[in-house]
């Protein structure tokens, strides 16, 4: 079930989707099944992209996604999904064909592609399942507006924070793990340069808040990385 959300840990949404298919009769589960295609893809690889046609909504079984917008060679991170979540809620919408974003994966994953008339169907026959995927676009679009707060009006330690912790909280869910994120995609969602992360990493090992050793990371104080992000 949804916990409480904050503004904070702006990365991510806390909690996984995959418990709305159990809402679903055996029969309901079967419609489901009968159309579902399962595809592998290598990290780096796009499997939904803004403003291609949306046959499907996705669900990341395995892996790690971002969701992003792009224009004009630009890209603004929206958020990081683990797996056991759907990705393309938003192309349910009535009258809407397109996605409205793009997502790729950052390590090698693998996806469910539900058709997404199937999945418009169950909604309309399911209401307990109808009220899962409100309450998921709903935690989505809070975690929106603290994404867009983090990245607005925290200062460069605030945001460098902010994703640490969301990095632990959310997405590998304790205190010691092992990044699979690039320090130029940590730039990208924090909106710094390589230059800057790079900096407040070994400023941050000297304060004895993380060490960081390769691809290993542990949060060794956790109450001040917490008080850097919320002071921003």
């Amino acid at each position: 079930m949804m916990s409480n959300i904050t503004a904070f840990n702006s990365c991510s949404i806390e909690s996984g989707s995959h418990w709305c298919f159990d809402n679903l009769s055996s029969d309901e589960k079967a419609m489901i099944e009968k159309t579902n295609v399962v595809i592998k893809y290598k990290k780096g690889e796009i499997f939904a992209k803004q403003g291609a046609f949306a046959s499907h909504v996705i669900f990341l079984k395995e892996g790690l996604a971002k969701i992003f917008l792009e224009e004009n060679q630009k890209t603004l991170i929206l958020k990081i999904i683990p797996s056991e979540n759907i990705i393309g809620l938003t192309s349910l919408l009535e009258g809407n064909t397109v996605f409205q974003y793009s997502a790729q994966a950052y390590q090698d994953s693998i996806v469910h592609l539900v058709d997404i008339n199937v999945f418009r169907k169950l909604i309309k026959m399911n209401a307990k399942f109808a009220s899962c995927i409100i309450n998921i676009l709903t935690e989505n679009a809070i975690q929106t507006y603290g994404r867009f707060f983090c990245l607005t009006q925290k200062q460069s330690y605030g945001r460098f924070a902010d994703i640490l912790c969301c990095l632990s909280e959310r997405i590998y869910k304790q205190r010691k793990f092992q990044l699979l994120l690039s320090r130029k995609e940590l730039a990208e969602l924090t909106g710094l340069s390589v230059e800057s992360v790079s900096r407040m990493i070994k400023e941050f090992k000297n304060d004895g808040i993380m060490k960081f050793q390769g691809k290993d990371v542990e949060i060794t104080d956790f109450v001040a990385l917490k008080r850097i992000s919320v002071m921003g």
